[in-house]
């Protein structure tokens, strides 16, 4: 059975790609959207629960909108839901992306001057002009030089990106600074140094890294269990967003191990390395 969080297909309609794999009313090319907001929720259904979100310039390919709701696949990863239809715009080509925890876009080439959108890290943008302190965006914001980077232009180390949001609280299918879960984490780090990485814990034990035996934890591996994923720091610590702390923290590996299972989610089930 076809995953459907990565199959873009529903009732009405489903991606020309697909056609002859899947039933569907129409088959369709779909159109490029990019989100406004500063994040949207990807649902499971229109008005259901939050699977995901997609942040300020990520783009979707949109399939169909119907009743508010736009039925879309993300680039990043493929993850199939639906978006309010009022989270979306014409899409450009991304520029700069937010490489900063968070940014402000601020109204005017002044830091003084009022924040208009708060963004979070991996935010995309389309740059049209430079300043001495700031870029210029095509929307007609500033945003400063110091917290983007050209698309392209990546991180090294998976571990240093995911402590810039150590304090973020935990917010079960979030995917920014303002709150994120464990996968979350995961997918936000991974990217952000060039490496692919699906969004969902359990797609990330299926297809990241290989199993490994080594009793030593080394830094940048991964940590499973039923439900969760951690990234490892060093022989004696790992980082994760967890719903105990309810924010995204460091922890001994020992002790996270025995917590997590005396509260009843189970023992590691793998340990994979990158």
């Amino acid at each position: 059975m076809s995953d459907r969080r990565l199959t873009p297909a529903n009732s009405h309609v489903a991606a020309a790609h697909l056609k002859g794999q899947v039933e569907a009313a129409r088959f369709v090319e779909g159109k490029w959207r990019q989100i406004s907001t500063p994040m949207a929720d990807i649902l499971s259904v229109p008005q259901g629960p939050r699977d995901r979100q997609a942040l300020y310039g990520e783009q979707i390919l949109v399939l169909e909108e119907r009743d508010g709701y736009a039925f879309a696949q993300a680039a990043k990863d493929g993850y199939v839901g639906y978006v309010s239809a009022d989270c979306l715009t014409h899409a450009q080509e991304p520029t700069h992306w937010v490489s900063a925890a968070a940014t402000h876009l601020y109204t005017m080439n002044d830091f003084k001057s009022r924040e208009a959108v708060a963004l979070s890290f991996g935010s995309y943008l389309t740059i049209v002009a430079t300043h001495e302190r700031f870029l210029e965006t095509a929307q007609g914001y500033f945003v400063p030089k110091p917290h983007v980077r050209e698309v392209g232009a990546l991180f090294d180390d998976p571990i240093d990106v995911a402590a810039l949001f150590l304090g973020s609280p935990y917010l079960w299918g979030g995917n920014s600074r303002e709150g994120l879960d464990c996968s979350a984490l995961v997918q936000a780090s991974l990217l952000a140094c060039g490496m692919p990485c699906p969004a969902d814990s359990d797609m990330q034990e299926d297809t990241l890294g290989s199993l490994t035996n080594d009793t030593e934890m080394k830094r940048g591996d991964l940590l499973f269990w039923k439900g969760h994923v951690a990234m490892v720091v060093d022989s004696e610590t790992m980082i994760h967003s967890n719903a105990g702390a309810m924010s995204t923290v460091y922890e001994p590996i020992k002790d996270g191990i025995k917590r997590i299972e005396a509260q009843g989610d189970g023992p590691v089930t793998s340990h994979k390395r990158l």
